[in-house]
């Protein structure tokens, strides 16, 4: 465990800049020593330039330099421990199976039934403290698309990325997506575990009630989000470059409407223990799932010690303003205090020796 760090350490970068700053003023010195000499001899210089101290201009570099270093140290905010707090994390793990079939491009939910499903899932998942959540994508296949994890980011990162394209084989295997589901629990000590599906549940083949069944056997719930309206939609159809180019009929020519199946949604999730709802307001949907989840018992998945840092920025800004006050202190020419001291009147030594 550090007992020091820097808040902001990409900060210290600006201390790069301080080799360059060396060359400009080595080059403004070169500059400045040719004008000089450009008005005539050099020991006629000196003498009509009596006040001149060429060596307060290294002084004044050097406090500067000194100014700006602990200046960016303090912009870096460093901390030192002052308590160690131990800590846990409890929470429930979760896996959301979502609907990718290309009924789920009905629109009958703006912008379509996916993507807001998608919106839904990542707002669901800003509200998660310590909970692990996994995703699972389905249509005639399903797949594990995200391992159980805390890594949000990457939740959120992937979930944007879902679209029908992702599961090849058309169809509702709902039942596969359960079990597939169950499958990301294997390695779980959590005590509480629950599946989310989120579905039109239109065309689901046969094998959904009996994997509910075992869910429930091993004690996973199973929630239901039903998407879309009963009604009936046409699936809108795109070209390669996100046009859309009409609606999906069948051979006969007609167009083919998609419609909520909510009646096995409801009997999944009686079966599962869990609750259906009707996804009119997805986001308020899966966020009302997600509050009666959170009230199930918790596990302690580990236990870490947290350090509490006090920042010291204060006493590194205050050394910078007070090289910067002394930097602005010393002149480039003598003023009358000083006039009389020789320390960098090299010059008239050479005189006096002579």
């Amino acid at each position: 465990m550090n007992l020091f760090r820097f808040e902001n350490p990409y900060m210290l970068y600006g201390l790069l800049f301080l080799p360059v700053g060396f060359l400009i003023f080595l080059f403004y010195l070169r500059w400045k020593n040719k004008k000089a000499k450009t008005f005539g001899d050099e020991e006629v210089f000196y003498r009509l330039t009596p006040d001149r101290a060429p060596g307060f201009l290294w002084v004044k570099y050097v406090l500067f330099s000194f100014a700006l270093i602990f200046l960016f140290i303090a912009l870096a905010n460093p901390q030192f421990v002052s308590k160690l707090v131990e800590g846990e994390r409890k929470g429930i793990d979760i896996v959301i199976a979502l609907d990718v079939s290309n009924s789920m491009l009905a629109e009958d939910v703006q912008p379509n039934r996916l993507e807001r499903s998608k919106v839904a899932i990542m707002k669901m998942i800003d509200k998660l403290a310590n909970d692990r959540i996994g995703l699972v994508v389905f249509a005639g296949k399903a797949y594990k698309y995200l391992p159980i994890t805390t890594d949000y980011s990457a939740a959120k990162l992937l979930v944007s990325e879902v679209d029908t394209k992702v599961v090849s084989t058309q169809g509702t295997a709902v039942g596969e997506a359960i079990r597939e589901a169950m499958s990301s629990f294997e390695n779980s000590a959590s005590k509480s575990k629950a599946i989310i599906i989120m579905t039109d549940g239109e065309n689901h083949e046969s094998g959904a009630i009996e994997a509910a069944q075992e869910a429930a056997q091993k004690g996973i719930r199973i929630y239901t989000v039903g998407i879309g309206s009963p009604d009936g939609v046409p699936i809108p159809l795109y070209d390669n470059y996100g046009n859309k180019i009409g609606f999906k009929k069948d051979r006969q020519g007609n167009t083919v409407m998609t419609h909520l199946n909510e009646s096995i949604l409801k009997e999944l999730a009686e079966t599962g223990k869990g609750m259906y709802v009707k996804g009119n307001n997805i986001s308020y949907t899966l966020s009302k799932i997600y509050d009666e989840i959170n009230k199930l018992d918790k596990t302690t998945f580990e236990k870490r010690k947290f350090s509490d840092y006090d920042n010291k920025f204060q006493f590194y800004l205050l050394i910078s303003l007070i090289f910067l006050l002394l930097e602005v202190v010393f002149f480039e020419r003598k003023g009358k205090i000083i006039r009389n001291i020789k320390i960098f009147d090299t010059q008239n030594k050479s005189r006096n020796i002579e």
